[in-house]
Order: structure tokens, then sequence, then C-alpha cells
């Protein structure tokens, strides 16, 4: 069946000089479970917008020259060119490329390219709780942080519904905006005074108590920890392999070509 003779089944409901709208088509983009008012919105809605559309088309045809028309054509050809060459690369990374990356392969990548990790902010590792002045076991909790070790915090943890906020987990770096954005009243602290590591804080104010330890500090400039660069390592690894290997697919495919004389140079 031809276009034309696919066309004569559908139901016309808008006509822009030569070009249809369709029932069928407008009603294939409705949204699923849409009321009928809401169908009607969207139709009327994409009507005004179709028309639109094809007026605007049907002007530039009849106002841009010959040279303007060809140079859209072009463009339009190199986009469509692009696409294809960019879903075949898809295709082939999807069935070759390799996601494994190996703690061996991560650490030599880390030791040989430490500069470019150089940190633009400050890191911290710290833990904190946070209780209500009116709590009965406040000098418990003092010191249970105070002790500082798992033992300790296992017992924190038993009563946390007692706190307010707590983190006990200071193995993990932490950016610093993200600590006083989270954790309002650092904010009141100095910041080169705070950043520095060991350092503990007991505060108290009308919102409760607060005790805080900075276990470690990184600062601006200095290299970030390759646990901190993990997922920046190997972001990078994967697409440095997706090059070469698309590389090699390209070196391969024009070595081919001039083998079978499918590419020759004049």
């Amino acid at each position: 069946m031809s276009c034309a003779d696919h066309e004569k089944d559908k139901t016309p409901i808008a006509r822009v000089h030569d070009s249809f709208l369709y029932k069928e088509d407008v009603d294939a983009l409705i949204p699923e479970k849409a009321s009928k008012k809401d169908s009607l919105l969207f139709i009327s809605g994409y009507l005004n917008k179709w028309a639109k559309e094809q007026l605007l088309l049907k002007k530039a045809k009849i106002n841009l020259d010959k040279e303007e028309d060809e140079s859209i054509n072009k463009l339009v050809e190199q986009y469509r060119q692009d696409l294809l060459i960019n879903k075949y690369k898809e295709a082939i990374v999807n069935q070759e490329f390799d996601t494994l990356v190996t703690q061996i392969y991560i650490d030599s990548f880390y030791k040989s390219n430490k500069e470019i990790f150089r940190l633009n902010e400050e890191l911290i590792k710290l833990r904190f709780i946070h209780f209500s002045n009116d709590i009965l076991n406040a000098e418990e909790f003092i010191s249970l942080f105070n002790s500082d070790n798992k033992d300790s915090d296992i017992k924190i943890k038993q009563q946390r519904l007692q706190l307010k906020s707590y983190n006990l987990n200071d193995s993990i770096w932490i950016k610093y905006d993200e600590v006083i954005k989270s954790t309002n009243f650092i904010k009141n602290f100095d910041k080169n005074k705070f950043l520095r590591k060991n350092k503990l804080i007991h505060k108290e104010d009308s919102s409760g108590v607060y005790l805080v330890k900075v276990k470690d500090v990184l600062l601006r400039n200095e290299i970030a920890p390759m646990s901190y660069a993990l997922p920046t390592i190997k972001q990078m690894i994967l697409h440095k392999r997706k090059l070469e290997l698309l590389r090699k697919i390209e070196e391969t495919l024009t070595d081919d070509a001039i083998k079978n004389k499918e590419f020759e140079i004049y």
C-alpha cells in the first residue's frame, strides 16, 4: 500500500496548504490515562503548534533562495551522516567495550597522574553528635563521644533516638562546603580554626549541645586521596579506553578498505 493510499484511511482534522494533520497521528501522541478534557486541550495545543510550523515552513520555502536551500540540505545530510555514524559507534562500543577496571590499573593510573587530582576545595573527615539541652544522660553521651572507639560508637547508635543528628563515620572524605550546608552550626566557627586535624569542639546553645571531632583535613591544592578520586579515575580510564577502541575501529576499517581496493587515493 502506498503512502497516499494509507492516508486515505485516516481522518484529517486540519489542513495547511497541501499538508494534512490526521486524527490517528495525534491520538497516538496523547498521554496515557489523560482525561477527556486534558485530551482535548492537548489536541488543541498540538494542532495550533503544527499549523504555525507548517505556515512558517511554507513561507521559508518561498523566501529562501536556492543557495540557502542547498546549504540547509547539506547541513541536514551532514547531520544524518553524523547520526548514522554515532549509532554505529555506539553499537560497536556496546558489543566490544570492556568496562572492567582492575584495582591494579586504578593504582597505576592514580600514581602516574597525581597532579591532575589536586583539590579545588577542602575535604574533611569528621564525627559529630547533636542532642537537646534537656537530655537526661548528656554526660554519658559526652563520655562515649570522647572515647572515640568502636564500642562507644555502638553504644551511641543504640541510643540514637535521643539524638537530633549524628555522624560517626569518620572514614569518608566529605567536602567542607557540603558539611556546612547540612550542619548549620558549623557555619558559626572560624573556617581556618575549624579546618585543623584532630580538632575537638564542644558547643552549647539554645538548640542543644554539639560535639564535633575533625579527624583529618585536606586543603585546596593538595592531592585528593585515591578513595575520593576513585569515581573520577574510573570515568577517565573508561573514556580513554573508549577513545582507543573507536580509533582502532576506524583504523581497521580504513586498512581493510585499502586492502580490498574499496578506498583509493588518486
